[in-house]
């Protein structure tokens, strides 16, 4: 496993310390994305610029992409793997889910294309769709059944 990562680091071009392997390790058990703060909370004995340096150095790689999901806090997640240096080839919906705050990538849901006028230049395409996760549904059925009861 730990040579898997090893080879996925080096493949983009990125030094394997053992910080850069402990983090992939982490993001690439999450289900849904994952923010600084997370990263802190997992890894309490680690410098949070470490841990900052370290996510910007796999976007820049095209390791995660960033996701801006309207929390104010952005969120990473593993890219496609597709994705080069600086350009990242994902282009797929994000889901947020209002009720557990959870943020999913949806890989199989491509963005839509856009028309836009001639004398604009797009630089980045996201959509965020919010809502209620799989996980969270069963739970708010069965609030509801509760409530009718």
């Amino acid at each position: 496993m730990l040579q898997n990562l090893d080879r996925l680091l080096q493949e983009k071009h990125i030094r394997p310390t053992a910080m850069r392997l402990l983090v992939l390790d982490f993001l690439k058990s999450q289900r849904a994305a994952v923010s600084l703060n997370d990263l802190e909370t997992a890894f309490h004995r680690s410098d949070r610029i470490t841990l900052y340096r370290t996510l910007k150095t796999f976007e820049e790689k095209g390791l995660v992409h960033p996701i801006a999901d309207g929390t104010g806090s952005v969120k990473f997640a593993l890219c496609a793997g597709d994705c080069q240096t600086e350009n990242h080839q994902d282009l797929h919906v994000h889901f947020h889910c209002s009720k557990c705050a959870e943020t999913y990538c949806l890989p199989t849901t491509r963005i839509p294309e856009v028309s836009i006028p001639t004398d604009f230049a797009a630089e980045e395409v996201s959509l965020i769709v919010k809502g209620i996760c799989g996980s969270c549904i069963p739970e708010n059925a069965m609030q509801l059944q509760a409530k009718e009861q």
